[in-house]
């Protein structure tokens, strides 16, 4: 599965995509909302391991986004089907995305992120996608709602206050 945009192509990962991996989630603040940096290039090889579990046990999975001008891994972005309750929702599919600092403020986000509610529902006939993100976290937070996602709530995950969103196919086509 490709998808393309004006400026990314977004794809799945691969096992040689562990060093830019690495690069985005040993970063403080990329992973300050998040769990804890990872520390190896392995814990990075093992998080590409996980997601191509998903896109065959589950058909989709986070995708690697590349910048088309550079060539580069820029971050990831992509539905998960939600296999452990959230907010109580399960089997139901979650939109995601992370990206390297020098990559943020460009639009990118945005711009994966509509190609991935695009494929979510037109190919895979999804009726509603759901979102979450820390409640601090502004600019995930923004970014979804210029998506189109409406914030339906708070809910506590692990301890964190995080938004919960939802987006159905009526207000996104």
């Amino acid at each position: 599965m490709i998808l393309e945009t004006e400026r990314l192509i977004l794809r799945k990962l691969e096992e040689t995509d562990d060093e830019r991996m690495f690069l985005m989630d040993s970063d403080p603040e990329v992973m300050k909302y998040l769990e804890p940096p990872v520390k190896s290039k392995e814990e990075s090889k093992n998080v590409i391991r996980m997601i191509q579990k998903q896109y065959e046990e589950n058909g989709v999975g986070r995708l690697a986004v590349i910048e088309k001008e550079s060539g580069l891994l820029i971050g990831w972005c992509g539905l998960k089907l939600l296999k452990e309750p959230i907010n109580g929702h399960v089997e139901t599919l979650d939109l995601g995305y992370r990206f390297i600092p020098e990559f943020w403020g460009k639009g990118y986000a945005w711009e994966a992120a509509n190609a991935t509610l695009d494929y979510g529902f037109n190919e895979l006939k999804a009726n509603t996608i759901y979102a979450y993100a820390d409640s601090g976290n502004t600019g995930s937070n923004y970014i979804l709602t210029k998506l189109g996602f409406e914030n339906t709530g708070e809910f506590e995950d692990s301890g964190v206050k995080c938004s919960w969103y939802e987006l159905k196919r009526e207000k996104y086509i």
